[in-house]
């Protein structure tokens, strides 16, 4: 049976190590980090919280590898139907979402009981469309009516209703779908006047933010800014605090595996500051490692983006790297108090369940298109009625073409 799994296993292979390097150190870290969690509601029990996220893993590792197995071209219809999806999740969760931490960002499924963010799935929903649209649009991509526009108004969309409730993400796949857009050959002008709009807003939120009463998202948001800027001592800044004390006893080189202290201060040491962890167990070259095998997931995408003879493959695989890449950046510089706190997760490394899940979707999806490359690839070495030095020209001709599903 496992040797049958391991043979149907395509795609990147470094893309696989990858996914399986996070996955160890994601077991690791939340095993040591879950201590006082264990203490307090499992009777000292740490074995519970391993097991419970071994399970999550590999339940988001087979995800992976099935989604992997599709044929990637059927994700553009599979965009429409999440698209749809999205904006009814998204607007229940506005008004009956389950209220964590001041903000309604999560709904349980009535039958299943799995409480996920709705910002997830339409962030994925979202990428996938706009690569779609835009593999689409390709012959009118530079007119403003016909090209940009369609590709937009989903974006505001998506985005306005992510943002009430969940800034950082909305920051994100706002920024995400730009990449997507600019790859994709929008205009730059087009491109630019969204970037001063999108800043013109931000101002009108933080303006907003300091008129309005002190309660709701609006004064949270404010509230982080002004501390991150000023190094208040208050409440936020007590997370950033025991970080700083986790990256100080790290040192430069440390190995010391369940042998952190600050996990039992540091709130959510296993979620929102695991990096801030791994640091203080295997020191600035553990966490400098963490950053490297990020930087290799996007070098791997930008090759993948290089090699697709398919538009909307090689946009779609940009923009789910791009996102779960950047989110995992922005998570590591709140860990250590470059940027302000989001309450973002690291992406696959974090204790979860629905996160790692969407995350594995992902990832598969990028594997898909992989495949295709791969497979492509094979058939032309058996093809020896094509002439190899016209392949890069057939490829970027290819890369303009309508989507062919």
């Amino acid at each position: 049976m496992l040797t049958k799994i391991i043979k149907n296993i395509k795609g990147d292979k470094q893309i696989w190590t990858i996914i399986l390097i996070l996955a160890v150190v994601s077991l690791m870290v939340v095993y040591s980090s879950t201590r006082s969690l264990a203490y307090k509601y499992r009777g000292g029990n740490n074995e519970f919280y391993l097991l419970k996220q071994l399970s999550v893993l590999l339940f988001g590792i087979s995800i992976t590898f099935f989604t992997h197995l599709v044929d990637h071209r059927y994700f553009s219809r599979v965009a429409q139907l999440f698209m749809i999806l999205s904006v009814p999740l998204l607007l229940y969760t506005l008004f009956f979402g389950v209220e964590l931490n001041d903000a309604k960002r999560w709904v349980t499924l009535p039958i299943l009981n799995l409480t996920f963010q709705t910002s997830d799935f339409a962030k994925m929903a979202l990428i996938m469309y706009t690569s779609r649209m835009l593999s689409k649009k390709q012959g009118v991509i530079k007119s403003f009516k016909e090209g940009f526009l369609p590709v937009m108004i989903p974006i505001i969309m998506i985005v306005g209703l992510i943002l009430p409730e969940n800034l950082s993400s909305a920051a994100i796949l706002f920024m995400t779908n730009l990449i997507i857009m600019f790859i994709g050959r929008v205009n730059m002008k087009y491109i630019g006047a969204t970037i001063f709009a999108g800043a013109v807003l931000l101002g009108v939120v933080i303006l907003v933010g300091y008129l309005s009463p002190e309660k709701g998202r609006i004064y949270t948001w404010k509230n982080r800014i002004e501390q991150y800027v000023s190094g208040d001592t208050k409440e936020l800044s007590y997370q950033v605090q025991q970080a700083n004390i986790a990256v100080a006893k790290g040192g430069v080189i440390r190995f010391a595996p369940g042998k952190s202290e600050q996990c039992n201060y540091l709130p959510h040491p296993y979620s929102d500051y695991i990096y801030a962890t791994i640091i203080e167990e295997y020191g600035l070259l553990g966490g400098a490692f963490i950053i490297f095998v990020y930087l290799w997931l996007l070098y791997r995408i930008i090759k993948l983006v290089k090699d697709s003879p398919r538009a909307f493959g090689a946009l779609m695989a940009v923009g789910l790297g791009m996102s779960l890449v950047i989110q995992a950046f922005i998570n590591m510089g709140v860990s250590v108090n470059l940027l302000p706190v989001t309450g973002l997760t690291l992406p696959f490394v974090s204790m979860g369940g629905s996160s790692i899940w969407f995350n594995g979707f992902a990832l598969g999806i990028i594997l898909s298109v992989s495949r295709d490359i791969e497979e492509g690839k094979n058939v032309k070495v058996r093809n020896v009625d094509i002439d190899s030095d016209d392949l890069p020209k057939r490829r970027k001709n290819n890369l303009n073409q309508e989507l062919p599903v």
